[in-house]
């Protein structure tokens, strides 16, 4: 075990260096390496670790001759090649546990915000107009939170949810039996029919990709309020503004998009109808980025790592 070489790629919490080295791995901690110059070594390495940095394809993958594993520093896997690394026999280790209570209060906060008017009521009372009326809000209480993806995000969203007195229906494809205390268990035709928000919590895939179109949520026979802090990709942004248009949605609370960070996001046809529409909230992927997450986060992957090393 001794000797075992991990490249950090990306800006991690140091626990992670630190507990690395306790189970007997020397550990390179360069952020600031480029694509290019972690090609050039990565051949030296048996692990390497990485936040959102850049993609662990099938050419970093390839010249890994030496890798074991490949850590991801957050909850999804979509920036590596899963299948090939599978395929390769690489052990995958992510940490949705580290940041699952930053997600669900983000998600919260976002939908506390939407039904209070609170973004909007706040810019004019800067700009010196004073409409009680306009801002009236809606409660939270009563409604019916309609959950799509019941893994540690979702139940986390499902369990801080519970002390305002709605009801929580949740779908998930891939697991059944599931009905706790903060959640019911449902169909998803029961999710369109009886949601007043819908709330997502799954992973980035080939079945989850566009999933929410205009077809999507055509079937929905209320109005809703819609939140994403799961990936952006899984949405079709114009379907959202079209849906907010017809009245379909009431208010959107978008932490990720298709296209994230500048100057390509600016350049998407969506962009300008999309920071003029003021019933859309949105923040630049932060909600699993707290900072108690960004050490927590680090904690697990430390955990997870000491599970491999320990195997024969």
């Amino acid at each position: 075990m001794q000797n075992k070489k991990i490249l950090i790629v990306d800006r991690l919490h140091h626990v992670f260096k630190e507990e690395a080295f306790k189970l007997g791995y020397q550990v390179d901690d360069l952020p600031d390496l480029t694509r290019e110059q972690t090609l050039e070594v990565l051949p030296e390495y048996h692990g390497i670790a990485v936040r959102t940095k850049f993609k662990i394809d099938r050419e970093l993958l390839d010249r890994g001759l030496n890798l074991k594993f490949v850590a991801r520093a957050g909850a999804g896997l979509d920036n590596i090649d899963v299948d090939y690394a599978k395929k390769k026999g690489l052990a995958l280790l992510n940490a949705p546990e580290g940041n699952r209570d930053a997600v669900a209060e983000h998600a919260i906060g976002m939908l506390l915000s939407l039904l209070n008017n609170l973004r909007r009521s706040d810019i004019e009372v800067r700009n010196g107009l004073w409409n009680r009326e306009g801002n009236r809000g809606l409660e939270l209480k009563g409604r019916t939170v309609g959950i799509v993806g019941y893994g540690f995000m979702g139940q986390c969203f499902a369990k801080k949810l519970k002390s305002f007195d709605v009801n929580v229906i949740a779908y998930d494809k891939y697991k059944t039996g599931f009905t706790d205390e903060f959640a019911s268990e449902v169909s998803m035709e029961q999710i369109v029919r009886q949601s007043d928000i819908l709330s997502l919590h799954i992973p980035l895939t080939r079945e989850t990709r566009q999933l929410v179109d205009d077809e999507y949520l055509f079937h929905f026979r209320k109005p809703i309020f819609f939140l994403n802090t799961a990936r952006g990709e899984i949405v079709n942004t114009m379907s959202i503004l079209k849906a907010i248009r017809e009245g379909k949605i009431l208010g959107a609370g978008l932490d990720v998009l298709e296209i994230e960070k500048f100057p390509a996001l600016s350049q998407q046809d969506w962009f300008s109808d999309l920071i003029k529409e003021g019933r859309v909230l949105l923040s630049p992927h932060v909600a699993g980025w707290s900072v108690e997450s960004f050490q927590r986060i680090s904690e697990v992957l430390a955990e997870k790592l000491k599970g491999i090393a320990e195997k024969p």
